[in-house]
């Protein structure tokens, strides 16, 4: 991607998840109303906690993510394009259209308001156990490189927009995300399954850098994100 586009795709992004964090915060969110519903569900919506886990860190096993202060505008768009099937998953995943459809506005935004509430907690994926069990794990040292750096000639560092180690709070956080979550989200924009991102020139900003991306890029990115730590070059932790 030349610098140009990428500063143009940059802007855009930042663009975008800025006005879905302001209209996130349009109205309140309920946050005990919100917690009462990832824990309880609601309706024909399940309770979040049977696959996200009590504290919304995630689970491996299932490949579903850490929603735990991921950002709360973020969650309000997925949730919304759950709802709309602007994003439709396959596997276990599958089940969050029919759950964000249940839900209204409100409640996805009080899920969202919960979510992002919680006191931070590290929970990070164990990359031993994953690859004990047969999973193909990367090297983290080698994601390092292209969170950090890119990969001349091919793609952007992916700190230019999520942040130090994918912390960022205008884009989605990244950082200590679940790394089967991280594996399968890099390959469906790889391959097109996923395709709620936003556009440039009619070319979707992730699935324009993922597809440039090989397996082993895929799995050393998400081998050190989903193990980094929170702490920034200062010594500040978010």
């Amino acid at each position: 991607m030349r610098k140009s586009t990428f500063i143009l795709s940059s802007c855009l992004l930042l663009t975008f998840n800025a006005l879905s964090i302001e209209t996130a915060r349009a109205v309140a969110p309920n946050i005990a109303g919100g917690q009462k519903i990832f824990n309880e569900g609601k309706g024909d919506a399940a309770a979040c906690q049977g696959c996200h886990g009590e504290k919304a860190f995630g689970n491996d096993a299932m490949g579903a993510p850490r929603l735990a202060n991921i950002g709360q505008g973020y969650i309000v768009k997925q949730l919304g394009d759950f709802a709309a099937d602007k994003r439709t998953p396959d596997g276990a995943g599958a089940a969050m259209n029919g759950f964000a459809k249940a839900l209204s506005d409100q409640d996805r935004l009080d899920v969202a308001g919960y979510l992002d509430s919680l006191e931070y907690e590290e929970d990070l994926s164990d990359l031993k156990s994953l690859a004990a069990d047969g999973t193909k794990v990367g090297k983290p040292d080698l994601g390092r490189l292209i969170v950090t750096q890119g990969i001349k000639g091919k793609v952007p560092a992916c700190q230019d927009c999520h942040g130090f180690n994918g912390r960022a709070s205008r884009f989605p956080a990244i950082n200590q995300q679940k790394y089967v979550y991280l594996v399968n989200q890099l390959t469906a924009w790889r391959s097109g399954a996923r395709a709620n991102d936003p556009t440039v020139d009619k070319t979707g900003i992730m699935r324009g850098i993922a597809k440039k991306l090989s397996d082993e890029d895929i799995e050393n990115i998400s081998a050190f994100l989903s193990t980094s730590p929170r702490i920034s070059p200062g010594g500040a932790k978010k």
